[in-house]
């Protein structure tokens, strides 16, 4: 069993403890079976009916529009817990529609939210670029007016759901400004004629990743989230929300580490004695215990302030988001080492969090874009 005192922290009121505890139950329940999912395109079509259908999807796409930032970690670390690919799931449920919630239209709002929420509907995030990754004002794809439409053309890649998405949150460039200042956001349905699946992308923890091409694919410009020109700031303004949910996810990795850690070497046996009882093993442990100590207190501290004290978290985020996924690679590192040789066996529960583990360091800003995003708001303050 994880840790729960964190829960009686400050930060959480009586609905996020309640929140953790049945989600953790339903989680116990209904996710084991997706743990060595095969077809990880259906797996995901169904855990999003699946979560949609049991009313977590809320959490993701709030019918009144207000994004609570600690019930979206608590959800993720929860999930993360038990199955990356629910956690992932969920999380791209909130991605692929934060936009729409935080800028859409009544219109957009009212045609996209409800499906999401329901789980029939999967969304998808298109920012990233074969040469704009972390550099955002270096998006290259277009979009021109052309009567009642916008005309986009260009290609994203890295995009989770690629694929299997219904939707797609799509940043363009129409040229207001140089840089940053001159992108726009669109919402873009999968079937639009001109809209293409260029490849499929594969990685070391499967989950559905796509390259999409863009070639004269049409927009109705009721479609544009926000005001033309406004791109960077949607984009920005939603990953500052979910940022903190990647530092989330991570600890749900981190916690699941630790508890697989603790029940091996308390089991194993090695030079006539448990391995829980040498120093050396008892050492690592208070380490990674510690480290999750620290990353929860980022991650929630993070979560609170964008719940109840600031609109923008970019700091704060920031630090969550580098903090914990380091944090989790170097507690889930030190769990596969406890295994020892079993810990690189493939389909163990310490071999598939080092797999999972690896991408949270890179997606919605690597490591070193969250230093700079830090030392950033530090200079100027």
């Amino acid at each position: 069993m994880a840790d729960r005192s964190f829960l009686a922290w400050p930060f959480f009121e009586e609905r996020h403890r309640s929140l953790a505890e049945s989600l953790d139950a339903w989680a116990a329940k209904e996710l084991h079976r997706f743990e060595a999912a095969e077809d990880v395109d259906a797996a995901c079509r169904e855990l999003v009916a699946l979560l949609g259908t049991a009313g977590w999807l809320k959490h993701a796409a709030p019918d009144d529009g207000r994004l609570d930032v600690r019930s979206l970690c608590i959800a993720r670390e929860t999930l993360a817990r038990h199955s990356g690919l629910a956690d992932f799931a969920f999380a791209m449920q909130g991605l692929g529609s934060g936009s729409i919630t935080l800028f859409g239209s009544e219109e957009l709002k009212a045609g996209y939210l409800p499906r999401v929420r329901a789980g029939r509907q999967i969304a998808a995030f298109a920012l990233s670029e074969p040469e704009g990754g972390s550099d955002v004002a270096a998006i290259r794809t277009t979009a021109r007016e052309d009567g009642a439409s916008w005309v986009l053309d260009g290609r994203k890649t890295w995009i989770s759901n690629g694929g299997i998405a219904d939707h797609y949150v799509v940043f363009a460039r129409t040229g207001e400004a140089p840089g940053a200042k001159g992108l726009s956001a669109f919402v873009v349905d999968a079937d639009t004629p001109g809209l293409r699946i260029a490849e499929r992308i594969d990685v070391i923890a499967p989950h559905p990743l796509a390259t999409l091409e863009f070639a004269g694919a049409r927009v109705p410009k009721t479609h544009l989230l926000g005001r033309r020109g406004e791109g960077f700031k949607v984009a920005m303004a939603t990953l500052d929300i979910f940022r903190s949910t990647v530092g989330a996810a991570a600890l749900g990795f981190a916690r699941r580490a630790l508890e697989e850690a603790v029940k091996r070497v308390k089991e194993r046996e090695a030079f006539g004695q448990k391995l829980a009882n040498f120093q050396a093993t008892q050492l690592r442990i208070a380490d990674m215990a510690t480290e999750i100590d620290a990353a929860a207190l980022l991650v929630y501290r993070a979560a609170w302030t964008r719940d109840v004290a600031a609109a923008r978290v970019t700091r704060e985020a920031a630090m969550a988001k580098m903090y914990a996924t380091e944090a989790a690679q170097r507690v889930i590192d030190s769990a596969v080492q406890l295994w020892g040789g079993m810990g690189v066996r493939s389909g163990t529960a310490v071999e598939r969090l080092y797999r999972e583990i690896r991408s949270l360091r890179i997606y919605e800003g690597t490591t070193e874009i969250q230093k700079l995003i830090i030392a950033g708001q530090v200079l100027n303050e």
